[in-house]
């Protein structure tokens, strides 16, 4: 076997350092232990997280839109602090050392959250099951349990997906081809552990425990730190690059210093280190694009630039065309924020909406929790993804003549698509509650004697959009960006989830202002059945309608990324 073949081309390298061996490293030999550690992880997170909303209305005592806000702020900055993450991973520590420290950080945050429901003094006093009183501290130390947990997902969320995708060879065709489907079944991954925490977990938090509840999730935490651990000699780890914020503010700073300087027609004449390998560690060489030609500027030599190359005044094409990728970028990371917004839902008001309905399974004493409903949007995706991988991509790719059946964008366009389906759905359901609510008095029930089973449809067809939307983001966010920014962008993508978080807060509390004027009790009272909950669902409804139209504007001007040879 010619020495070449031997190691891999994308300038990888195994745990000792040494150019990454094809045969002893990666692939799906190193995966299993990555999804591993992600399935135990988001367990943790789910069965932690699922029910926030109850714990916080009825164990810290805090009014509807209050907790939803709190969920809804919170979830927001576990997805906002992964920036934190991908900054150090891409810059200085590289993925591994990132995710092994910030999972240390995560295992802390979930063993005093455990702590704050279930030793005496830390967790609120109750008279009875639904009627507690938290005092200052201890919701001071609950929110500080969550904070910490906020800031250890930071640092695993963007680094684990392109940890695994980077155990395949891109200069590999026959790797490249395996990792679309490591992205599919990342995913699923994800969502057993979903699946487990939003049935068992969530059934013993509101039936056991929520010491119990919050500490098998603190367990499982730690098992996925060490299943990571386990699998560090089969790992294939890039090398960090170096600041990638310094090399895109260098582009924008010297285009600006030679905004008069004309680029010149031939490109070839522009700035590029002479050997084969790119001036940035770990990056591939990235081909001249045409769009975006005011930063081309930057990579003109002048005179000056012939007696000292200076990175403030001279940047090479492919540090031009990293941040012209980045540019390229935002538009479609823009129109994730509404998806994000409507996925939102099912942790706040689809289980408020679920807690006003029958819990019962048919005549039985078994009751279902609210939170428990979001166990078929699990359902959904476990179901969608091994049908996508073996069913949908061969029969599109007969249509298509794509390798992968759908490009990534248009994966992400039929995925917001159904989104406004589930948003539908949801409303009519509640239309159709509150008629019931009406026509027979039930204002003051706890329970309208309608199955909480009507919420499986919104729940489902959310699990289907997210198996287009979440992992076509997850794979374009990863192949788009360049190389020495792959957790920066993984970071950027998850960023839709924190600003969809915080713009569902922002909805609610606008919607809450201006519907409670003068004496009302609003479109999402205390009590569902005097509101109009369904005015807030067809609202999400006409912004991911128009959202949609953006995105296939967006989408049909996109120009992929060119990169030009390998590391090796």
């Amino acid at each position: 076997m010619a020495e070449e073949d031997v190691y891999t081309k994308d300038g990888t390298v195994d745990y000792k350092g040494d150019p990454a061996s094809k045969k002893k490293t990666g692939t799906w030999k190193a995966c299993p232990f990555i999804l591993g550690n992600e399935c135990c992880e988001r367990l943790a997170y789910y069965g932690m997280s699922s029910n926030l909303v109850l714990f916080f209305k009825l164990r810290l005592h805090q009014h509807s839109t209050t907790a939803s806000n709190n969920v809804s702020n919170w979830g927001g900055t576990c997805y906002i602090t992964p920036l934190i993450g991908a900054f150090i991973a891409d810059a200085y520590l590289g993925r591994y050392w990132t995710i092994a420290c910030f999972s240390i950080i995560y295992v802390f945050g979930m063993t005093l959250l455990t702590l704050s429901a279930s030793v005496q003094g830390l967790k609120p006093s109750c008279t009875s099951k639904d009627n507690c009183h938290a005092t200052n501290i201890q919701s001071t130390v609950c929110f500080i349990a969550l904070y910490l947990i906020a800031l250890g997902t930071g640092g695993i969320k963007p680094c684990v997906s392109s940890y695994g995708a980077d155990q395949f060879d891109d200069a590999d065709e026959v790797e490249k081809k395996r990792k679309g489907s490591f992205f599919n079944w990342f995913y699923f991954s994800i969502n057993i552990g979903a699946l487990i925490a939003g049935s068992v977990l969530v059934y013993i938090q509101d039936n056991v425990g929520w010491g119990l509840g919050f500490g098998i999730p603190a367990a499982a935490m730690a098992i996925a730190v060490c299943t990571f651990f386990s699998g560090t000699r089969l790992y294939r780890n890039q090398k960090p690059g170096g600041s990638p914020l310094t090399r895109l503010c260098q582009v924008v700073v010297a285009s600006f210093r030679k905004y008069r300087v004309k680029v010149p027609a031939d490109k070839s004449l522009l700035y590029e280190t002479a050997d084969a390998d790119s001036s940035i560690k770990g990056s591939r060489k990235l081909d001249h694009t045409q769009d975006l030609s005011f930063f081309d500027k930057a990579a003109v030599e002048t005179q000056t630039d012939h007696i000292k190359v200076n990175p403030w005044t001279l940047c090479t094409v492919t540090q031009v065309e990293e941040l012209k990728a980045i540019i390229r970028l935002l538009p479609i990371w823009a129109t994730g924020i509404i998806f994000a917004t409507v996925y939102n839902q099912m942790s706040t008001l689809f289980v408020l909406q679920g807690y006003t309905m029958n819990p019962y399974v048919g005549n039985s004493s078994f009751k279902i929790p609210a939170a428990s409903l979001s166990i078929f949007d699990t359902l959904s995706v476990i179901f969608w993804v091994p049908i996508y991988d073996s069913v949908i991509v061969p029969v599109a790719r007969r249509f298509t003549g794509h390798k992968s059946g759908f490009t990534q964008l248009q994966r992400m366009g039929i995925g917001l698509f159904i989104s406004i389906l589930a948003m539908i759905s949801a409303a009519m359901l509640e239309v159709v509650r509150l008629k019931m609510v009406r026509r027979h008095d039930y204002y003051g029930s706890k329970y309208v004697p309608m199955s909480i089973f009507w919420q499986v449809p919104q729940y489902f067809l959310i699990g289907c959009a997210e198996v287009f939307t979440f992992i076509g983001q997850l794979e374009f966010f990863y192949e788009q960006a360049p190389d020495a920014m792959r957790s920066m962008c993984s970071a950027l993508s998850l960023t839709t989830n924190a600003l969809g978080n915080y713009l569902s807060s922002l909805l609610v509390t606008i919607v809450t202002r201006i519907s409670t004027r003068d004496g009302k009790l609003g479109w999402i009272p205390d009590n569902l059945n005097y509101g109009h909950l369904h005015y807030f669902f067809w609202l999400l409804t006409v912004l991911s309608v128009l959202n949609l139209g953006a995105y296939l504007l967006v989408a049909r001007w996109y120009t992929y990324k060119r990169a030009v040879g390998t590391l090796r």
